[in-house]
């Protein structure tokens, strides 16, 4: 539709633009002693064989060019003007046949050929010009097309390398409760349904709304308290009216699993706080916990979380995010500040 839609402009751009080139030779003759004959004669018969030599060129020869054939280009194209510059030179004879008198001193028939042929070179300028213009046009939107398939590919990937990540880490907490807390154990692994069926049926969209992802962390967050015990305290401030605003699914959900990964401890006690704030178009996320690093003996999750987070938020986000993670008097905070459309 939007092809045909230009094919239309296209064409009624040409139709207008040549209309103007025909009309305005009768318009500067108004009052004068010119009639059709001269008119004819002198403007329109070589307005129609520009006309001829552009359109061949624009819609058949220039494609000899671009296929480097560009000696078959000129071959046809000098024999198609000197064609048309000796028909021209017949015509015009055929209506003023007495237009040269034998008195005459007129320059040789060859120079007039030369200069026609540089008039009639104009036309074939500009078509190679166009079509030049289209190939490096067709060859942009071609580019920002693999572009496109290409970021959707990686946002994919990132996509599906997250899901499994973030399964992986709900089945070691869950694994945890089994021995200890049976009835825990149940419980989350019901509430670990809920999240992965938002999983499935939420997130293969480019854009969910903000209180849906919010009541994903919500649920997150009360599955991962259930193996806490009194030593760490969880906090979270979210909006209690969330506005009415989009954005990529699962952008938050990595720095919540780190805050859980790495701000709990069996001995000592611990903080975990979460808080998003919304301004206009900005959304401020930030996650805080007690620091507790793993060792490298702890392979409770495989440590992708932030790095995708990173990549996702470069593809989907970019020069429109912030992201920024620093320790201080041991809390270890994580920022994400995104501007949404």
């Amino acid at each position: 539709m939007v092809n045909l839609k230009n094919k239309n402009v296209e064409i009624s751009l040409h139709f207008l633009i040549w209309l103007v080139l025909f009309f305005l030779p009768a318009a500067f003759s108004v009052g004068s002693d010119a009639d059709w004959k001269d008119l004819f004669r002198h403007f329109w018969i070589q307005l129609i064989f520009l006309a001829v030599v552009f359109y061949a060129n624009y819609t058949y020869l220039v494609k000899y060019l671009f296929e480097d054939k560009k000696v078959w280009f000129f071959v046809v194209n000098l024999s198609l003007i000197l064609t048309l510059i000796f028909f021209k030179n017949q015509i015009s004879d055929w209506l003023e046949p007495n237009r040269h008198r034998p008195s005459d001193r007129r320059p040789p028939a060859a120079l007039f050929y030369f200069m026609d042929t540089l008039i009639y070179m104009i036309p074939v300028a500009f078509s190679i010009a166009i079509n030049a213009g289209k190939k490096i046009q067709k060859a942009e939107e071609m580019k920002i097309e693999a572009d496109n398939i290409k970021l959707q590919s990686e946002l994919q990937h990132l996509k599906y390398q997250l899901q499994p990540h973030f399964f992986f880490n709900s089945l070691n907490n869950i694994y945890s409760l089994i021995d200890f807390a049976p009835d825990k154990a149940k419980q989350s692994i019901h509430s670990l349904s809920k999240l992965m069926r938002h999983l499935l049926y939420k997130t293969d969209v480019p854009t969910i709304s903000l209180s849906e992802e919010v009541e994903f962390l919500n649920k997150y967050i009360e599955l991962m308290s259930l193996r806490l015990t009194d030593n760490t305290k969880v906090y979270t401030n979210f909006p209690k009216v969330i506005p009415e605003m989009k954005i990529a699914p699962l952008l938050f959900i990595s720095i919540v699993e780190n805050a859980f990964k790495h701000g709990i401890s069996a001995t000592q006690h611990s903080d975990i706080h979460f808080k998003m704030e919304i301004m206009e178009k900005e959304i401020h996320f930030t996650a805080s916990n007690s620091n507790f690093p793993k060792t490298d003996a702890d392979k409770s999750g495989s440590g992708i979380g932030v790095e995708n987070l990173k990549k996702r938020l470069n593809l989907l986000y970019p020069e429109k995010h912030e992201f920024h993670s620093h320790l201080n008097n041991g809390m270890y905070i994580a920022e994400i500040k995104i501007i949404t459309d």
